[in-house]
């Protein structure tokens, strides 16, 4: 099987490429760096070619609210024009957990404009929903500091290794089409305010972390499962507790 990787240089595209390569299939990355523009169609069609597959783990270089969707609505639609274009038989796609419960986050916003250009596009396709990474809670953290203070608020949250979230998306990339959404997390969930507290005693930073209902998630306002999955979702094994003590 050959599968494009778009994306494929960063953190979770390099580990899906590396994954399905050691599985035996072709998995080529496919970002600026290597020549694929999917905002312009730069070298889409080349590297397409003989392709059976699509995946799409791509990100906007900017998280403002019109950039951001410009990203998404113009390299879907270019990719999935491509895909067409070359015989892709499955586009598979990376997505949030909680997209359409955050109606107020301009990047979930874009994400569910990704995922709605896919579903109407009449491709074969697989949306992976997963929760946010072990490695993002320094940069949360750090996007609800003001001054010393850490405004998190106390609802639930299931993180997941990258690791994890790249088996899962490979995984979905060998199988057939979902024609659907599968939904992957973290085996343990947490108090967020906790967690994020936890992550910063342990390192030593001085920063009070307050638990506050009404403290914005970039830029939303958070329920008590607004951030986890469903009941039927897919559990990986990595603890974060264990990863984050390799960390030290």
């Amino acid at each position: 099987m050959k599968a494009v990787v778009i994306g494929g240089t960063g953190l979770i595209g390099s580990k899906v490429v590396r994954k399905l390569n050691d599985h035996g299939h072709d998995a080529v990355p496919a970002s600026p760096n290597t020549g694929v523009n999917t905002l312009t169609g730069e070298g889409l069609a080349e590297v397409l070619q003989g392709a059976q597959v699509v995946i799409d783990v791509s990100n906007s270089p900017s998280f403002e609210d019109e950039a951001v969707m410009h990203f998404f609505r113009t390299s879907t639609t270019n990719l999935l024009q491509a895909a067409e274009e070359a015989g892709v038989t499955h586009y598979v796609a990376l997505s949030i957990v909680g997209t359409d419960r955050l109606p107020q986050n301009g990047y979930f916003r874009a994400k569910l404009a990704q995922e709605e250009l896919i579903k109407a596009s009449g491709l074969a396709y697989s949306v992976v929903h997963a929760t946010q990474f072990f490695e993002f809670m320094n940069g949360i953290a750090d996007s609800a500091t003001e001054g010393e203070t850490v405004r998190i608020a106390p609802v639930k949250f299931q993180p997941i290794h990258s690791d994890d979230v790249a088996t899962a998306v490979a995984r979905t990339a060998a199988g057939a089409p979902l024609h659907g959404t599968v939904e992957i997390a973290g085996p343990d969930t947490f108090r967020f305010d906790e967690l994020v507290r936890d992550v910063l005693t342990a390192q030593n930073d001085p920063r009070t972390v307050v638990a506050d209902p009404h403290a914005p998630y970039f830029g939303s306002e958070l329920q008590e499962d607004s951030l986890v999955p469903g009941s039927g979702a897919q559990l990986a094994e990595t603890r974060f507790v264990e990863w984050f003590a390799q960390q030290k």
